[in-house]
């Protein structure tokens, strides 16, 4: 396929450069606008997608300037287009199932480093004309979102590695030619809210000032991520955002608490793969998804889901599913996200906290006790509400805000307390935030039946850190085993939380919670198919052993947390 670099457009483009300056950073209206609908949609999608392989890096190498080295040979990757024909694709639909899941932008792969275009390009052949569908799917895709209101921004890969010339002798006809592309995605397709560009790692050798130029210029309204400078100097998880970008982009984790424009970049596939991996991918749970989504409003940043659509151009089922669940939740709470900053208390690992106006949202994922102890703020607190139901009560001093909390049952993953102040959040300065561990078994001596491999990453007292990162886990196989805490001393229980990782894997079918009695395990409660998180009271006992005693499993039982509390009052 040809590369054919315009002789009209791109020194029509660059000459406006020379006769009209640009702003260094995104217009302040704009980049207020992007941080307030805080919950977009990435789509990864093109030829590829036929083999459910991942984007771009499946690509075996032809450049050794470049990093992908993947098991796709060269000549049949770049052929994939001539099989691409995804006739099932309605643009309207991918927009109104990010409008019913809460997501109020769109970011599209346009090019991504396979150098493939899916747009009516007259810089390169390789591009979605030439394929059977023959359909220009930025075009179809921009004019969805603008009839329905919805924020549209392109991915960008200034590299390309299939391109013999980038990075090499002839990088700078190269760039020509990628800004050549730019030229033709930011004109051609109406106002364009968000310009996403990558980075691989390598050098950046892209003419970064006046490609930002030319950005804002076609584009006055616009915001760009940071990615365009980044190479071997920095990464993307390291919070450097240039002198003319205007947010940074940490991948595949939640940013840190920052009042500088943030957006995570997430993926809803259960193997984090960018593109479609096939139905055996599977997808993070809607618990999973919206845990992210709100500790990175707490962070104050945005997150950026990503969908992988078949090659068919539909969106697969089992996504849209989850993603639809995110927006039922959205339709009942997203005033607690949307429009708001994180603060002000920073997040802490059992919960975040956002505020609007004069209403600060505390959100508990996960619930320390009966009672929350925070550091005081100078506002008085007028009103207290559970939002996500139950009854809440606030004693405040000049030291400290005591929040007595409704117990959150196992369908409550999240409980959002609403404090109304008697003057604007937002002059308070951040303060940390410190959940106390309530649960009498956090830090507390375990053992096991089982430990996979016997390692000790998967030992039994990673289920008993107060830490949802680690776990214990069992050998494949492994169809019954037990979990034992040493509380120390004993104590008066009569509460479990249990968190299981991979709970649609559904391995836990049946269980019981036990405790040491006259040299015998006695049951406090028993249940089968243990889902995401059990949240349970029982009879209060007074124990100092306690264990999770699973009678029937599948595939080798692993488990995040074991909590155990005191009776709830």
């Amino acid at each position: 396929m040809k590369k054919l670099l315009l002789t009209i457009i791109l020194p029509l483009g660059l000459l406006m450069l020379t006769t009209v300056s640009a702003a260094q950073k995104a217009k302040p209206d704009a980049l207020q606008s992007w941080r307030d609908v805080r919950f977009g949609m990435f789509i990864h999608w093109g030829p590829v997608s036929l083999t459910e392989k991942e984007i771009s890096w499946s690509r075996a190498n032809t450049n050794p300037k470049c990093p992908n080295n993947g098991p796709t040979a060269a000549d049949v990757y770049d052929n994939l287009y001539k099989q691409f024909n995804p006739l099932k694709f309605n643009a309207k639909e991918w927009v109104a199932t990010a409008m019913a899941s809460g997501m109020k932008y769109m970011v599209f792969t346009a090019k991504h480093c396979d150098g493939f275009l899916m747009w009516d390009s007259k810089v390169d052949e390789y591009n979605i004309m030439h394929t059977p569908f023959r359909r220009d799917v930025c075009a179809e895709l921009a004019k969805a979102a603008h009839d329905a209101g919805m924020k549209i921004g392109w991915y960008f890969s200034p590299m390309d590695w299939r391109d013999p010339d980038c990075r090499n002798e002839k990088n700078a006809e190269f760039v020509k030619r990628m800004q050549a592309e730019l030229i033709e995605l930011l004109t051609n397709y109406g106002k364009i809210d968000i310009l996403w560009f990558d980075t691989d790692g390598k050098s950046a050798p892209w003419d970064q000032e006046t490609t930002y130029k030319l950005v804002r210029k076609l584009q006055p309204d616009i915001v760009i991520n940071e990615r365009l400078d980044l190479g071997d100097q920095g990464g993307w998880n390291e919070g450097v955002i240039g002198p003319r970008a205007d947010f940074h982009t940490p991948e595949q984790t939640v940013g840190n608490f920052d009042q500088r424009p943030w957006e995570s970049c997430m993926t809803l596939s259960k193997h984090d793969q960018w593109s479609w991996g096939g139905h055996a991918d599977g997808v993070k749970s809607a618990g999973q998804c919206l845990e992210m989504l709100i500790r990175c409003a707490g962070g104050d940043g945005n997150m950026l889901l990503d969908v992988g659509p078949m090659p068919t151009g539909e969106i697969a089922p089992e996504q849209v599913s989850v993603i639809n669940e995110i927006g039922l939740w959205l339709a009942k709470y997203g005033r607690s996200i949307y429009g708001t900053r994180g603060g002000p208390w920073k997040p802490d690992k059992s919960g975040v906290s956002t505020y609007r106006g004069n209403t600060i949202y505390l959100h508990i994922l996960n619930q320390p006790g009966d009672t929350l102890e925070l550091p005081a703020i100078p506002a008085k607190i007028v009103r207290a509400t559970a939002l996500s139901g139950g009854k809440v009560s606030v004693t405040q001093t000049e030291k400290n805000i005591s929040i007595t909390l409704p117990h959150a049952g196992p369908e409550m993953k999240d409980l959002i307390i609403a404090l109304e102040l008697d003057s604007p959040a937002s002059g308070i300065e951040p303060l940390k935030m410190s959940f106390p561990s309530l649960s009498w078994s956090t830090g507390k001596k375990a053992h096991a039946s089982n430990i996979y491999k016997g390692l000790a990453d998967y030992a039994a007292g990673k289920a008993c850190d107060d830490d949802e990162l680690t776990r214990w886990a069992t050998d494949n196989g492994i169809q019954t085993a037990w979990l034992e805490v040493d509380l120390g001393s004993p104590k008066l229980v009569g509460r479990a939380l249990i968190k299981q990782a991979y709970p649609e894997l559904r391995r836990i079918r049946k269980f019981s919670i036990e405790y040491w009695q006259d040299n015998q395990w006695k049951p406090c409660y028993n249940g089968e198919n243990l889902g995401e998180i059990l949240d349970i009271s029982f009879n209060p006992v007074t124990a100092q052993r306690v264990r999770l005693n699973i009678t029937e499993a599948t595939e080798g039982p692993t488990i995040r947390e074991f909590q155990i509390f005191s009776p709830v009052k």
